[in-house]
């Protein structure tokens, strides 16, 4: 009877795994948490609610403490550091952790952006004289401010794309993420990176061309949809940068896609599998 029960353990096990490796797997992240308070509400709706599976933090935020609390709140929610070098917004700014001389703009925050921008004329890091040295403090500062308030942190990733800044930062940003035990880099578990297919400025286009981006998705593979939720209110619509006005609609119907009802259906009538970041871990590379 053993044998038998042992055969059909493994019978299942086999059949488990197989159709593991079949399943389309999506990993779905929100970005920049801390950024505003009306932006917390909406990730933490998108996580509670919807579909979002990670949420990344910005450490040097002025919302991070709230942040911290509402992650410190819900614990099951995968958590990975949004490294960042920037401060974008006009009416809302922020510093960088340490003394970073070159890193800090004429008033002292992160430049706006990292590579050029006709409408930020030399308020590029790029165009600025940074040092590798400023960076890595100002990454360590904010990598272990962020463990000790969230210690289940699985993974580091770039707001803006700070960290492909150059070879020697992406480098020093993989350097890091092995030194705290959080190197968890989707590219080594061949994570396909997808978006919107089709329109997107409201939120009914929106929810098609996710939809339509989610029909596309092969059996067999893991990917990786990245957006920033938000909720239209007086605070969000007074957040924005030169060319990207109009955040507060933007990102609301981000927030509509995540807790969509016809998104979830379809997402299950699919049998795609929404995992984190985390559950990379238990991948093969």
């Amino acid at each position: 009877m053993s044998k038998l029960i042992f055969t059909l353990f493994l019978y299942l096990f086999t059949i488990s795994c197989f159709a593991q490796k079949k399943a389309i797997r999506l990993i779905v992240r929100g970005d920049d948490m801390g950024y505003t308070h009306s932006g917390n509400n909406a990730l933490l709706q998108a996580s509670k609610e919807g579909i979002q599976t990670s949420i990344e933090v910005l450490v040097p935020s002025p919302w991070f403490p709230e942040a911290v609390k509402m992650l410190q709140q819900n614990p099951g929610i995968d958590v990975g550091i949004h490294l960042t070098l920037t401060s974008e917004w006009d009416n809302v700014k922020w510093r960088p952790l340490t003394t970073a001389t070159s890193l800090k703009d004429p008033d002292g925050y992160f430049y706006p952006m990292i590579f050029p921008n006709k409408n930020y004329p030399d308020l590029s890091l790029t165009e600025n004289a940074w040092q590798l040295a400023d960076i890595e403090k100002e990454f360590r500062a904010q990598i272990e401010l962020a463990l000790k308030k969230i210690p289940r942190i699985s993974h580091l990733s770039a707001h803006m794309g700070c960290t492909h800044l150059a070879p020697e930062v992406q480098a020093l940003t993989k350097k890091l993420a092995q030194e705290y035990k959080i190197d968890i880099n989707p590219e080594e578990y061949q994570v396909v990176s997808v978006s919107y297919d089709g329109p997107k400025q409201t939120s009914p286009q929106k929810i098609q061309s996710f939809l339509n981006m989610l029909g596309k998705l092969e059996p067999g593979k893991t990917y990786l949809f990245v957006d920033h939720p938000g909720l239209n209110t007086e605070e969000l619509r007074a957040v924005s940068h030169i060319g990207y006005e109009q955040v507060a609609t933007d990102r609301q119907g981000v927030t509509d896609v995540f807790t969509n009802s016809e998104v979830k259906a379809f997402i299950k009538k699919k049998k795609i599998q929404l995992i984190s970041y985390r559950d990379l871990l238990k991948t093969e590379r």
